[in-house]
């Protein structure tokens, strides 16, 4: 039974580790843009959602 435990344990540890490094990936990409291309894209899906709100 103690082995049971220590293999979820284990399985958890990974899954930390795992969404950890998926957290960090996002984190890079969303640092890589600078505030420019941020309020360019912004500004390009407003007019996008003007568009398809205005038929």
């Amino acid at each position: 039974m103690r082995s049971i435990w220590k293999w979820i344990g284990l399985a958890g540890a990974a899954g930390v580790v795992a969404g950890g490094v998926l957290v960090a990936r996002d984190q890079r990409r969303r640092n890589a843009y600078t505030p420019e291309e941020i309020r360019a894209r912004l500004h390009q899906r407003h007019d996008e959602a003007q568009q398809s709100h205005n038929g």
